[in-house]
This record gives C-alpha cells, structure tokens and sequence, in this order.
C-alpha cells in the first residue's frame, strides 16, 4: 500500500520499560499489534479492516504523521483461493506543512472476470521546482520553492479476456495549482515562464496481465500493465495531449525466505504537454534517493531489481540497485543521463502480507529515507 506511514514510535512510546528490558517483548509487540488488526486476514464477517497510525519520512514531505486504514474483503462469493479485493484510505500531515487525503481500491468480481479499481488523492503540499529536463534538475540555481495544491483521480473497469489477461477503459482527472511563489528572478517558474494552474482530463484504454498471488505483497508471479490516455479540451482538459505508462514487475522465491523483484517502468508523453504532466524521476516507488519531482521531464524510464529476505519474527530486510533516465523525446531516453539508485532497507511484519518498511536510498549527489507501509513495488 502507497501510503506514507509508520508505526516504530507508536510501539516505542507504549513499550514498558523495566530494568531487564529497554524494549517490549515479542509477545507483548504482538498483542498490541492484535490490538489494531488480527495477524491473519479474516473475511467471515465481511470486510476485515486493519489500522495502522504513525509517523513517516520522505525527502520532500520531511517528517509527519498519519493513518491508514486497510481492509480485505470479498464482494460476492469469490473461491476463496482467489486474491482478496482491498480497500486503502489514508490521510497525512507533515512537517512542511503538508496535508493530504487518499485512497486505492481494488475490487474483483465474479471470480475476479472483472476488476474494477479507483485510485484519488487530495493534497496541499510545499514543494520545490526547478524545472524540464535533466540540466535543470541538475542545478540548483533554478529551484524555486511554490505551495501545490493537487487534485487526481482514477477509475478503471477491466474484464478477463482469457486467465490473467485483461482489458479494459479509465479515465484520468489532473488537477495541479502552484500558489506562494516568491518572484526570483533565477527561479525556474520565472525563467521558463508556465501557467500556474492546470486541469488535465482524459480517457483512457487499459491492458494487464497479471499472474501476482497477493496485489499488496505478491511472492510470486508477474505483472503487465499498458496504458494510454488521451486528454482533449472536449473533457473539459487544458491542454491535449496523450501518456503511456508502461510497468513490468517479476516475482521470483529463490527459496521460502528469500524473494528476488525486478521492475521496468516507462512513462511517455506526446503533444502539448503542460509542467505538471512531466514524468518525474525520484519517489518512494520508483528510483529512491531522490526529491520527487526534482528530475522531471516528458518521457522517463526507471529500473529496480530488489532482494528481499524475511528473518526470524516479523523482521525482514531488502537490498535494490536501479536506474532512471529521461528525455523530451521519446527516442532519446535511453541515451540521456542515467541516475542511479541504491539502497538497503528493513521490513517490520505488522499484518500477515503488510509490512511496514524502512528504506535509505542513495542516489547522483542526492539520497533519501523512506518510512511507510507496503513495499515499493
């Protein structure tokens, strides 16, 4: 689950102390943890709902505090081999300022023949630009500082063309206003001159091949998903333009502790392609170690490869190594300037297939820590 979340210093603040131990004990960290869901995922009553409050970290949202709430739950009677729907609300406050409400559902039905899924977000968010392409990203003479006020939405409908192959519509609603700007004659929004406030609409067609066992946490199995979008003026969008988005994850068990996870993702864009439709290098998903949004351009390809190890207890640990690039044309990304990323990480099992982690990425100049729940990928 993409939320920004933790939980360490909530179990730290109500551990009891006692002379012979300065941390709580592996029962007692299980029975508070029951406290907030069951370790199992229970459907009988219908939706099974685990909450998990608690600080994070990211590079552009600093410290904060949020909440999420997950539940798992079967819409009609699915076989029950069958991977659960889910539902994700969170909600966030940070350090900077920052605010924000969100949601991810995944829903199956008829023995997952259709999917339907809705992804949205509200936010206001301090944050820094410093403009197109890798040479401004690369400077920071054009980094401006602005207060973003973000809008999206998502919904989707796929139906099962043959076993794990599926097709299908959306819609995407982009809504981005840059307000606080101090004029700065170096600063990029001043230098390259854009308009502060753009609402993008489009439609889109859907492809997705997906063998994953588990959507949140797969251990095996693989997943495709194209997509293309057209955003038209008759929608109500700004600007027209069109946006694939491409992502390949493979998941392979060396053994029944030890998971390798490799994934590809592309984002292209084409026609009158505004600021805030960029694709950015740099997030808690996709190539860590950087400001999200610092590296941004029309069209950008990352990779990651990932080790995962599960240790004793609920304690598991990750290595990554990737990579990104991008360009304003397509046919140029893979000879632009490749960023690396690397990275090790520690996983705390809250739920059965949710855990919550902590990652430091390092990247070119730049590095990072990240403090949710879910993996990044």
């Amino acid at each position: 689950m993409r939320a920004n979340l933790g939980l360490l210093t909530a179990l730290l603040l109500i551990s009891p102390l006692s002379p012979a131990a300065l941390f709580p004990s592996q029962a007692t960290v299980d029975r508070y943890l029951g406290k907030l869901s069951s370790h199992d995922v229970d459907m009988r009553n219908g939706i099974d709902w685990s909450v998990v409050p608690g600080p994070f970290y990211t590079p552009e949202l600093g410290v904060g505090i949020g909440v999420a709430a997950v539940g798992f739950y079967r819409p009609d009677n699915s076989r029950q081999q069958l991977a659960p729907s889910s539902l994700s609300l969170t909600g966030f406050g940070s350090s900077t300022g920052a605010f924000g409400l969100g949601f991810e559902n995944y829903t199956f039905l008829h023995n997952d023949r259709w999917r339907l899924n809705l992804f949205g977000d509200i936010s206001h968010r301090p944050l820094d630009y410093w403009g197109q392409g890798y040479s401004a990203g690369h400077h920071k003479r054009g980094k401006q500082s602005y207060n973003s006020r973000a809008i999206n939405m998502a919904p989707q409908i796929l139906y099962r063309l043959r076993p794990h192959t599926y097709a299908g519509i959306g819609g995407s609603l982009n809504y981005q206003k840059a307000s606080g700007l101090q004029h700065k004659a170096t600063g990029s929004f001043f230098q390259h001159p854009v308009r502060l406030s753009e609402l993008n609409v489009g439609v889109s067609l859907l492809f997705s091949y997906d063998t994953r066992d588990f959507t949140l946490n797969p251990s095996h199995g693989q997943l495709l998903n194209i997509s293309y979008t057209d955003y038209t003026p008759t929608l109500g969008s700004d600007n027209r333009l069109n946006v694939w988005d491409m992502q390949y994850d493979l998941y392979h068990s060396l053994n029944p502790t030890t998971l390798l996870a490799w994934e590809l993702y592309g984002r292209f864009a084409g026609g009158h392609v505004p600021w805030t439709m960029d694709g950015s290098l740099g997030d808690s998903h996709h190539l860590r170690g950087y400001y999200q949004g610092r590296y941004r351009d029309r069209n950008v390809v990352s990779t990651q490869l990932e080790l995962r190890k599960k240790l004793n207890w609920r304690h598991g640990i990750v290595a990554w190594a990737g990579a990104g690039s991008m360009s304003s044309r397509a046919r140029d990304v893979a000879d632009g300037h490749w960023l690396p990323s690397v990275g090790l990480g520690y996983r705390f099992k809250i739920k059965q297939r949710m855990n919550l982690r902590l990652d430091y990425g390092v990247g070119q100049k730049s590095s990072g820590f990240y403090f949710q729940v879910g993996e990044a990928f």
